[in-house]
């Protein structure tokens, strides 16, 4: 009897670790990813791609709301980061996104400035607060300016390209992501904002979004918009003017992947090595401009080194 209990307690310790060893193993599968809400449909893409060639991987996308999730694995953002969080954290910069002024298609600022275009002085009196600016007495039509209540990457590096703040972004404040900036101003006969081709364009005809109208904007910085200027009725296009001539009046920043440098998930610094070797292949169609090679490279190879320490 007393062996058959001493057999029964091993046998039940040995299931007791094997469902240990199993659990730790699915805890590692899963990856938690969150950040900036622009880039879900691009990330959500690679997920699938990934799992895929990885199916025992699990990993979800868990919604950024007014704050970031308790825990997560891998941080979107759309900004340049504080120096303390660098410090904590990996990082690789998998495109950049630009940013173009949009208004409700059937507003008398659209059909004005739809053909006019801005330059630089008429963009700063329109969306910022400057008592100091050099005004253009010739803006007659009505508008109305939506922008980010909380701090995100969009009116930060479109505040910071003109020399501003966020906080000095005029307009209504609307809560929530950058796309309730276009549902507000898709509502709104006079409403004006600033976003990413991804929510400009409808992805699919490559044309501007149903409701939206993409303002022309100064792109060499002459003091007008050329006809050639105000060909922004394709997204391929755009693009293409962006990533191969040095052009002005067009915030553009990085978007970024990061991971914490210490305790990290191993199948989430495999996903983000996957990630850098991938990225390049579906930027265009989702909106955003690759990323300088020699950065990117620089990168890969420095999130190589982190991800080969156990």
């Amino acid at each position: 009897m007393k062996t058959i209990k001493s057999f029964l307690f091993v046998a039940g310790l040995a299931v007791s670790a094997s469902s240990n060893l199993f659990a730790q193993e699915i805890s590692q599968n899963i990856v938690v990813i969150t950040g900036v809400r622009f880039a879900y449909p691009l990330v959500d893409k690679w997920i699938k791609e990934y799992t895929v060639e990885n199916p025992k991987a699990q990993i979800t996308i868990d919604a950024r709301t007014i704050t970031d999730p308790e825990k997560y694995d891998l941080l979107i953002e759309a900004y340049d980061q504080d120096k303390a969080v660098k410090e904590t954290r990996e990082y690789i910069s998998i495109g950049r996104y630009a940013l173009l002024p949009v208004a409700n298609a059937t507003s008398a600022f659209a059909k004005e400035y739809g053909d006019k275009g801005l330059i630089e002085k008429t963009y700063k009196q329109i969306f910022f607060h400057d008592i100091y600016a050099e005004k253009d007495n010739s803006i007659t039509v009505p508008f109305t300016v939506y922008t980010r209540l909380q701090k995100a990457g969009a009116p930060l590096t479109f505040a910071k390209y003109f020399g501003y703040e966020q906080q000095q972004i005029k307009g209504k404040s609307i809560a929530g992501a950058d796309e309730h900036l276009i549902k507000a101003l898709l509502k709104d006969d006079t409403g004006i904002t600033y976003t990413v081709p991804g929510l400009a364009y409808d992805l699919t005809t490559r044309k501007p979004t149903q409701g939206l109208t993409i303002i022309p904007v100064d792109l060499d910085g002459n003091g007008r918009v050329s006809k050639e200027e105000k060909q922004t009725d394709n997204l391929d296009q755009v693009l293409a003017k962006l990533e191969t001539e040095k052009v002005k009046n067009v915030p553009v920043e990085y978007v970024h992947f990061s991971i914490a440098k210490n305790n990290s998930n191993p199948e989430a610094k495999k996903f983000l090595l996957w990630v850098a070797s991938h990225a390049e292949v579906d930027l265009h169609q989702y909106g955003y401009l690759k990323p300088e090679p020699k950065r990117l490279q620089v990168e890969k190879e420095k999130l190589e080194r982190f991800s080969a320490v156990k």
